[in-house]
């Protein structure tokens, strides 16, 4: 039992799934496919781009991409298999 929820590793799969390990064990992994390329906000399409979306950072247990360009809650990660 862990006493808050964080990530531990990520690491890129392929297309647009991450293998995310979180500090209680659990991994999971998230395509974040379908979020990517349904937004219509440029901050967001720009990570169409696989090279720009494989350029993420783990910063205090907190998966982001830019200057917290995308961040997602770390419920959401652990729970769900696709955004």
């Amino acid at each position: 039992m862990v006493d808050y929820l964080e990530i531990e590793s990520a690491k890129y799969i392929d297309g647009y799934k991450l293998e995310l390990t979180f500090n209680d064990g659990k991994i999971n992994i998230v395509d974040f496919e379908n979020f990517i390329f349904s937004s219509g906000h440029p901050e967001i399409k720009k990570y169409q781009d696989k090279s720009l979306f494989k350029n993420f950072n783990l910063t205090y247990g907190e998966l982001e991409w830019g200057d917290y360009d995308l961040v997602f809650p770390i419920s959401d990660l652990y729970e769900k298999q696709e955004l």
